[in-house]
């Protein structure tokens, strides 16, 4: 049964590929997407891990402090952001996602010491139990 599942699904793939009239080896035969989908980007991700008893309002203060550093800093090519949700439970603590894109590394290095950024470090560090920050080039 395995086999004969495997069998019709190379076959819907092949023809999908014969129909587009692209040969499925061939590496051009990859869906085209849209230039700003191919455009390469630095992501900088970073996670909070708040200590206990953080008001809620602070919390607060501090989503908003971080969301208008787009504004006042312009290497951030775009800025989003969220709470944890996930029901594995593997967060470890951490609560908050925020995700940030610079087009180049030169743009994260004005966005790291950048006087906003930095008072914004000094509103978060009082509540911050810990952060986890990863930065990687979209391929």
């Amino acid at each position: 049964m395995k086999n004969r599942f495997k069998l019709l699904a190379l076959f819907a793939l092949g023809t999908f590929f014969l129909m587009a009239g692209k040969n499925p080896t061939d590496p051009a035969a990859t869906p085209t997407v849209t230039s700003e989908a191919q455009e390469r980007l630095l992501r900088h991700v970073v996670l909070f891990k708040f200590k206990e008893g953080t008001r809620a309002e602070k919390i607060e203060e501090i989503e908003e402090a971080f969301g208008d550093l787009q504004r006042k800093i312009p290497q951030i090519y775009r800025y989003e952001w969220g709470m944890n949700n996930s029901p594995e439970n593997l967060n470890k603590g951490f609560t908050h996602c925020f995700f940030l894109s610079f087009k180049t590394e030169e743009d994260r290095a004005v966005y790291l010491p950048h006087p906003d950024h930095k008072a914004f470090g000094a509103l978060l560090g009082p509540h911050l139990d810990d952060v986890l920050v990863v930065d990687y080039w979209t391929p």
